[in-house]
């Protein structure tokens, strides 16, 4: 991924984040954290809606009225704020999973029902969403190292859900499963995204159930 930046010394024009009285007062270690979490909100909005060649660091600050060193006071490129930005939209997933899982009833079918629903619900409802953790995975290649890390956390809590329910399953029976399951969820994410199933999400989960659970 290509890196333009502002001249060194040279921020955003005119925003109030870049007001020099901003950080006054804060500990040193909120200001950074502060600063990092500005500069992955701006990717998140840009990358969302512009893709690739939207992200830059001159961008980014501009974004967020930040001055560049701001930026490599947390990041080395932009490569690593849009890795950022994946681990913060994939955890948002995690918790909105777990979430609706905890809120079904203890079945295997109840849960991955919910679990299946979350998954489509928190990524067409913000399409930047989708486009970060499925549409643009694809093609990018720090999305799709990222990607393929989450779908190994997955798999294996798939195979931890199904072993508390059906402790009797044989390992590889189990992880075969696991497998299918996690690798036909994100084929689904990515038709859902792409208007390829329709708009009926319900209808769309419960035909992937019929399918996953027969």
């Amino acid at each position: 991924m290509g890196v333009s930046a502002y001249p060194d010394g040279v921020s955003g024009p005119s925003s109030p984040s870049a007001n020099p009285t901003r950080w006054a007062g804060v500990p040193l270690t909120d200001r950074r954290a502060e600063r990092r979490a500005l500069l992955i909100d701006a990717a998140f909005r840009l990358f969302g809606e512009g893709g690739e060649p939207a992200l830059s660091v001159r961008s980014v600050c501009r974004a967020c009225g930040l001055n560049t060193r701001y930026f490599y006071e947390s990041f080395a490129d932009t490569d690593e704020l849009l890795g950022a930005v994946y681990d913060r939209v994939s955890a948002d997933l995690a918790a909105e999973v777990e979430r609706a899982m905890r809120g079904a009833s203890d079945s295997l079918r109840a849960r991955t029902r919910a679990g299946m629903a979350a998954v489509l619900h928190f990524s067409s409802a913000d399409p930047r969403r989708g486009r970060v953790l499925f549409t643009d995975a694809r093609a990018n290649p720090v999305l799709t190292a990222r990607r393929s890390a989450t779908q190994d956390v997955l798999r294996e809590a798939v195979l931890t859900e199904g072993w508390r329910l059906h402790p009797d399953t044989a390992p590889v029976a189990a992880m075969v499963g696991a497998a299918m399951y996690t690798g036909a969820m994100a084929e689904l994410a990515q038709q859902w995204l792409a208007g390829q199933l329709g708009d009926d999400l319900e209808a769309v989960v419960d035909f992937a159930l019929q399918l996953v659970l027969r």
